[in-house]
């Protein structure tokens, strides 16, 4: 291929990097506001502590995903927010109510304080669950009917359960004492429903869409796919393992988290693998719905400072906050 045709799939790279560091940073700050009401009103602050300094980087990577939908595949986004457009405005009024919330609750009155909390809990809950109703109708093709509609329920479902999961191993990793103990219960208690989400999903799948069904199942796709589902139920085997295991109070507190991510992670595999090289799914590949080759290379420059200006600035904050987490302290 041509440096133009190659354009459209570097932007699929960036958009699809940008999502997949999303999901995975602010989906364990999610997963955290999702544990709120199980937790003491001391641990709670712990809890916030722990995602403090981090959550507001987590979210810029969602803000370039979509933007690199808009500016580099005007036709998909003019598609996907059309037909998502609901459970888009859930999404945002859901991270609203989280940035609100997180801000207030520190400097409110005793009495006012568990309301910040509830709606932090509600806002993590409402995002969690649109992201998931979201992911379901995209990798359909946003196609309707009875069938759509339950298989993004279940992923609607899934995905806080997933949230909880890689949120509690987060705690595990960041927190100490009494509420590293408790995440670890919370953990267990989210490894099964994880579990068997993932099962159904990778049933159902291919029952939705004729389009993967033939991809996963043709030969040799089958075989050289066959690693990404082995390996994924082997790391949710150690994770399970790890959380019988006290060493994951002390040095090994990263394994958990570390699993979890992986798991993710060959998550995304498979599904890059099922899209490409649709941008929507049956209905427009990456090059039928990218900007011209023209308007792309303009906007390589900007992505080419943005990025890694975005990368540098979120490595900065996970290693000047490293460690345990303290009390989170506005003066």
């Amino acid at each position: 291929m041509s440096f133009d045709e190659w354009l459209p799939v570097i932007f699929m790279g960036v958009m699809g990097l940008a999502l997949l560091t999303y999901v995975v940073l602010d989906g364990y700050d999610l997963g955290v506001g999702l544990l709120m009401p199980t937790a003491t009103e001391a641990q709670k602050d712990m809890m916030i502590a722990s995602i403090g300094p981090f959550w507001d980087a987590n979210e810029t990577w969602l803000v370039l995903g979509i933007g690199v939908l808009l500016i580099a595949f005007p036709k998909a986004h003019g598609v996907v927010l059309t037909a998502l457009y609901l459970p888009v405005a859930f999404m945002l009024i859901g991270l609203v109510l989280r940035g609100v919330a997180f801000d207030f609750r520190v400097k409110a009155q005793d009495k006012d304080k568990p309301m910040w909390n509830r709606s932090f809990f509600l806002g993590s809950g409402i995002a969690a669950v649109s992201q998931g109703w979201m992911l379901g109708h995209y990798v359909t093709g946003l196609q309707a009917g009875w069938q759509y509609q339950l298989f993004a329920a279940a992923i609607a479902l899934a995905l806080p359960a997933a949230y909880v999961l890689i949120g509690a191993c987060w705690l595990i990793l960041k927190t100490e004492d009494e509420l590293q103990r408790r995440a670890v219960q919370w953990a267990k208690r989210s490894w099964l429903p994880v579990v068997i989400g993932m099962g159904l999903i990778s049933i159902i799948t291919p029952w939705v869409s004729p389009t993967v069904r033939e991809r996963w199942f043709s030969m040799p796709a089958f075989i050289a796919l066959l690693p990404i589902p082995l390996m994924t139920v082997t790391a949710l085997i150690a994770v399970r393992a790890l959380l019988n295991s006290h060493r994951i109070l002390g040095k090994l507190c990263w394994l958990p988290f570390a699993l979890v991510v992986t798991v993710f992670l060959l998550g995304f595999f498979g599904l890059a693998y099922s899209l490409y090289p649709y941008v929507v799914m049956d209905r427009l590949t990456i090059w039928q719905a990218a900007s011209s080759p023209e308007a792309l290379k303009v906007i390589l420059v900007g992505v080419a400072i943005s990025v890694p200006a975005i990368a540098a600035y979120t490595v900065l904050a996970y290693r000047v906050f490293g460690g345990k987490a303290s009390a989170l302290n506005y003066g």
